[in-house]
Formats: C-alpha cells, sequence, structure tokens
C-alpha cells in the first residue's frame, strides 16, 4: 500500500514516510491508493477477535508486511492497548432513550479507557509506538557492521503539535520517555480546563515540552502549520506530526468501527446500524467513512457539530465556509471580541477566536475541519471522468483548488452533484449549548439506565436523536444507533456541574471524579510561556531544548520568552 498528497504530487510514499512526514509538503493530507477490500469471510472470521487481533486484522491491509512485519505488528499493538484499563479497549454500552413516552435502545461507543481518558488515546499510543520503531529501525542500519553511531548522526524526531486540550495529554502520554523522539505541544494560555493542563503539564519525562501561548487555538496551530511550512527549519529538526493530519491517527480508528458493529450486533434487537459521531476536526467520522467504504454494514454516519457549525452547514447548503456568510464578523468587531470570552465563566477551555463561538464543548470550536479535505478528494474523485493515474490527478487539481478557495476567500461552494454524493453518506445536525446541557440532564435521570455524559458525548446524543427523527435518512427502517463517546465527563467538570447541579442525588466527586484525576492539580508542573503567538519565539524555544540550553522548569519559576 503507497500513499499520496490530496493535492497532487508525483511522489508516493510508503507507509513509514507518510507517518513521519505527517503533512505533505504542498499542505496536503497522505490518503492510501486505494481502500482495501475485506476477505470474504471476514465477518465470520473476526467476529470474536479481540480488539488486539482486530487491529492487527484491518492495519495488515493498509501496512505491507515488507514495512512492518505479521510479528512486529503485532508487537507494536499490544503495547499499545496494554496502557488501556478496559479489557475491551473500546466497550460499547446499551443505554435507553426515553422518546414521547417510548423506550428506544441505543449504544454508546465508549473511546475513553485509555491513560488521559479521551478518544485520541486510541490513535496516539499506537502513532508514539510506530514512531518509536521506526526510528530505532532506522538507527540500528547505521550501526549495521559493528559501526559506532554518533548523536548528532542518529534518527530522530522533533514533534510538534497544537492543541485545544486532549490531543495536547494524548500525545505526551503516547510519546513520553520515546527513544529519540522530542515532543512540543502548544496550547493557548488559560484556555484549557485544569485538569488537560495537568495532564499535560506535570508529565516528568525529559522528551516532554509544553509550550503556553498566549493566544487562542487557532494562534497555536497555525504556528505550527507555519513550522512545518518551513522548509529549512523542518528539515534541521526533521518534524513529526501527532494531529489528526497523520494518517496513522485515522487508520487506527477504524478498528473501533469494526469492534462496534460486531460487539452491538450480538446485542441488538434491530440489526440495522448508524454511527453517530461528535466531530470538529472531522477525523474521527472519517475513519468511520473508511470502514463503511470497506464494507461495515451501516447506514448513513451522522454527525454532531456544536454551534460552529461549518461540517452541518456544508451539507445543508453545499458551502464550505469558515463563517456563514449572513453572520461574518470583523476581526476587531464587538462580535468578535465577546467570541473570546469563556462561556459562563467556563473554565473548560475556551478555544474561541474571530468567527468561533466558545460553547461548552470546546474540543469542536473549530473554524475549519482540518479530515476534511480527505473526504474532498473522494468526492473529487466520484466526480471526474476518466481512468486511473489521469484521474487521480484531475481529482487532486479539484481538491487543491477547493482548498485554495478556503485559504483566499474564506469558503467554497461545490457543485450539487458533489454535494449528492456527500449526502448519500452523511448527514448533520448542529446541536446548541442548551441542547447540550438538557441531553447530560435527560441520560443522568433516566430511569431504565442513568448515565453521565461529558458535552461532546451530548452532542452526539443528541445529533442522534434528531436523526433518527428525520424520516428521510432512513424512511424503510429504524436503525440501531451507536454514538462514539469521546471523553470522560470529568475532563469536562463545568459543563458537567452546570447541567448536573440540581439534580438530586447527583455528586460530582463519588459519581464522576477518576481516582486518576485526584491530586493531579497539585502536582508540579513544567511549563514555558510564550508572551505573544509568534513563530519565532516557539523556534527560539524548539533551538533552545535542542542544544540543551533550556529546560522547562516548575510554575513558578517558568522558563518564559
Amino acid at each position: 500500500m503507497k500513499y499520496f498528497s490530496t493535492r497532487g504530487s508525483e511522489q508516493v510514499l510508503s507507509f513509514e514516510q507518510a507517518v513521519l512526514t505527517g503533512l505533505a509538503p504542498n499542505g496536503g493530507l497522505y490518503i492510501p491508493t486505494n481502500i482495501p477490500s475485506l476477505p470474504s469471510n471476514w465477518e465470520t472470521e473476526w467476529a470474536n477477535y479481540s480488539f488486539t487481533e482486530l487491529s492487527h486484522a484491518i492495519l495488515s491491509l493498509y501496512i505491507s508486511p515488507d514495512e512492518i512485519s505479521p510479528a512486529d505488528l503485532k508487537q507494536l499493538i499490544e503495547k499499545s492497548y496494554s496502557t488501556f484499563r478496559h479489557p475491551e479497549v473500546t466497550p460499547t454500552k446499551r443505554i435507553v432513550r426515553e422518546n414521547g413516552g417510548k423506550e428506544e435502545e441505543i449504544f454508546v461507543l465508549e473511546l475513553w479507557h485509555g491513560p488521559t481518558f479521551a478518544f485520541k488515546d486510541v490513535a496516539l499510543q499506537f502513532l508514539g509506538n510506530l514512531f518509536e520503531f521506526f526510528l530505532k529501525r532506522k538507527n540500528a542500519a547505521l550501526a549495521e557492521g559493528g559501526r559506532q553511531v554518533k548523536e548528532e548522526e542518529k534518527h530522530k524526531l522533533t514533534v510538534v503539535g497544537a492543541t485545544s486540550g486532549d490531543t495536547g495529554s494524548a500525545a505526551i502520554y503516547g510519546l513520553r520517555g520515546k527513544e529519540n523522539v522530542s515532543i512540543f505541544i502548544l496550547y493557548p494560555l488559560g484556555r484549557v480546563s485544569p485538569i488537560q493542563e495537568a495532564q499535560m503539564t506535570t508529565v516528568p519525562d525529559a522528551n516532554v515540552h509544553t509550550v503556553a501561548v498566549k493566544g487562542t487555538f487557532d494562534d497555536c496551530q497555525d504556528i505550527v502549520k507555519a513550522l512545518f511550512s518551513d522548509h529549512e527549519f523542518n528539515a534541521h529538526h526533521k518534524l513529526g506530526a501527532v494531529n489528526s493530519i497523520n494518517w496513522a491517527r485515522i487508520l487506527a480508528q477504524i478498528v473501533y468501527y469494526f469492534s462496534a458493529y460486531f460487539s452491538v450486533k450480538r446485542q441488538a434487537t434491530t440489526p440495522a446500524l448508524q454511527f453517530v459521531v461528535p466531530t470538529g476536526n472531522f477525523g474521527d467520522v472519517l475513519a468511520g467513512y473508511y470502514a463503511k467504504r470497506m464494507g461495515v454494514p451501516m447506514s448513513h454516519l451522522g454527525i454532531g457539530t456544536n454551534e460552529n457549525d461549518i461540517l452541518s452547514r456544508f451539507w445543508k447548503t453545499g458551502r464550505y465556509e469558515k463563517v456563514a456568510s449572513n453572520v461574518m464578523v470583523e476581526d476587531d468587531s464587538e462580535e468578535a471580541v465577546g467570541a473570546m470570552a469563556p462561556v459562563g465563566g467556563s473554565t473548560d477551555g475556551s478555544q474561541a477566536g474571530p468567527g468561533v463561538k466558545a460553547t461548552l464543548s470546546p474540543a469542536m470550536d473549530i473554524l475549519v475541519s482540518s479530515n476534511f479535505e480527505r473526504l474532498l478528494w473522494y468526492l473529487a474523485y466520484e466526480s471526474e471522468s476518466g481512468e486511473g493515474e489521469a484521474r487521480r490527478k484531475a481529482a487532486c487539481a479539484t481538491v487543491d483548488g477547493w482548498m485554495s478557495k478556503v485559504k483566499s476567500d474564506g469558503r467554497v461552494v461545490l457543485p450539487t452533484s458533489v454535494l449528492e454524493v456527500a449526502r448519500r453518506d452523511f448527514v448533520a445536525e448542529r446541536i446548541s449549548d442548551e441542547q447540550t446541557l438538557d441531553t447530560i440532564r435527560k441520560y443522568f435521570t433516566s430511569k431504565s439506565t442513568p448515565y453521565v455524559v461529558d458535552p461532546h458525548t451530548a452532542v452526539g446524543l443528541a445529533a442522534a436523536e434528531a436523526i433518527a427523527s428525520t424520516p428521510s435518512v432512513s424512511p424503510s427502517t429504524s436503525p440501531t444507533q451507536i454514538v462514539l463517546s469521546t471523553a470522560h465527563p470529568a475532563k469536562f467538570s463545568e459543563a458537567v456541574n452546570e447541567a448536573l447541579a440540581n439534580s438530586p442525588g447527583f455528586d460530582f466527586e463519588s459519581q464522576v471524579l477518576p481516582v486518576e484525576f485526584k491530586g493531579l492539580l497539585e502536582k508540579q508542573k513544567r511549563v514555558i510561556e510564550v508572551p505573544r503567538p509568534e513563530i519565532e519565539l516557539v523556534k527560539g524555544v524548539i533551538e533552545k531544548v535542542a542544544r540543551k540550553e533550556t529546560t522547562t522548569t516548575e510554575v513558578g519559576g517558568d522558563a518564559s520568552l
């Protein structure tokens, strides 16, 4: 299996090259040259596989044994998921939705049983082990024949990422202590929750560096993109990506769609299934698209967005635009400045900036969905005529044109024919903060199956209910819905407490707070503060650390610029 950029290039990469490169030099995202077919007997052969066995079967379809042997891949997978608290890794939980006096069966796919209690652990535990595996192999090749390899000759990787909270901690826990890997995570100072910040800044491993930037998440993400685009800096420091632009993250997430399919099929009363995914950057639901294309039987993939609804607006209008045309705001306007403030004093970490509304589900507060470009490529490919390489190149050129429009104009309007193809596989719903709070209350106060969810999962549950009541999506059947639960509710305590403060019998500490979080806020922190969102300041941090001229220090005597 080979990989190429969504924006076109003569270069076709191996899996290892695609993973270590992360973002294509032309700004595109790597995708496989083809989506593999499943074995004819997969439904019977894989039905009772464990999560690690399923991972091995699925990942082997995308990774050539010439690159990673079956035995090595098995070892990597087992190592990655040995860190999870649940034996099923991503278990499903059956709950009941009360709808108009009726009880409806629904399943929640719990993706937060990893080290940082977030779905991103599923991919980032694997990606961290992949990075280490590839680098060790490269360095072993240098030492063949007993040659003494100098430290400066070794293959190393400097991982740089931006986070709105969960990606940073999951990446750090995936890469902490890894040989020949340094990781720098940028986050907006004061705009992530205390728990999220503590998970990142209390990790003592010497290869971990947290950088608090005085600015927004978009500022942090812009700096990371600029670092990757600086060819000289990138080549010197050998930058690697952990954000969901890295193909390995999407690949690892495909597995839990198969796992949930087999689990729910054993329990559901209705055989038809539908996945509903709360999403901002589109990576989690994109993995479901690959699973669907591979052959997992499912109806439309449901997308739940919060009030930052670039995705739901696209499925309604065909316009992919950063801000809805009728509510465009100027950067210095009163409305834009107001959007910067946390919602209701929330400490869950507003990521909002101009054009982005701060919500109770901050991980989904985005302007542009990074992974949507991968889906756009498949939509473009279906709209092109021709065969083989010529058709692939035409699709790449189309995507390059679309993304150029988004960059220059903030929007692109896709042809109606393309929108119709998109609607074949997806349906999207926008969920407000009020609906989010109501949904948290609804499932906690359920008489049948009381259940506490975080605000992002609540967006998914509310979207699922809205989709279930839309006859045009599934006119002849009522599929059993599986909602992806992306984070433990304790990670978003403000929203959960706001929703349930007046609910009889609710006690956050005894019912929600994991033992792993107790005392976390009191631990010593290591963080470097950057006073302005300027790329040169962040470059300076990385270069100083690389030269071992500075290290992070405890809060109270922080390393600052």
